[in-house]
C-alpha cells in the first residue's frame, strides 16, 4: 500500500511517461489485461489512457488495477497511473522511500 508522499513521487515520475496502454470501446479484454500486465511488468510505472467508456474510467481502473496486481497512483483527465513494484529486487528501476 502506497503512503501520500510515494503516491506524489510516483505521479511526478509519470509526468513524462506517454501512455502505453489504451482502453477502447470494448472495454476490459482478456488481451488488454495481457498487454497490461507486459507494460507493467516492463516498465513498473505507466499511464493508461482512457479512449472511450470515459465515463466509466474508475471503474475501469479499479478492474485493470485488480487484474494486474497493480496501485493506482492517480487519475489525471482520461488518464490512469499504475504502479507494480518489480518482483526481482536487483530489476527495481524505481525506489520508493519506505512507508511510514
Amino acid at each position: 500500500m502506497l503512503n501520500a508522499s510515494q503516491r506524489k513521487s510516483l505521479r511526478r515520475q509519470a509526468h513524462h511517461l506517454k501512455p502505453t496502454v489504451f482502453v477502447g470501446k470494448e472495454g476490459v479484454t482478456a488481451s488488454l489485461i495481457d498487454a497490461l500486465k507486459e507494460s507493467i511488468g516492463a516498465h513498473e510505472l505507466i499511464k493508461v489512457r482512457f479512449v472511450d467508456n470515459k465515463e466509466n474510467k474508475k471503474e475501469l481502473a479499479a478492474k485493470l488495477t485488480d487484474a494486474s496486481d497493480s496501485e493506482l497512483v492517480g487519475m489525471i483527465g482520461h488518464l490512469a497511473i499504475l504502479y507494480r513494484e518489480h518482483s526481482d529486487e536487483e530489476k527495481r528501476k524505481i525506489k520508493l522511500s519506505e512507508p511510514a
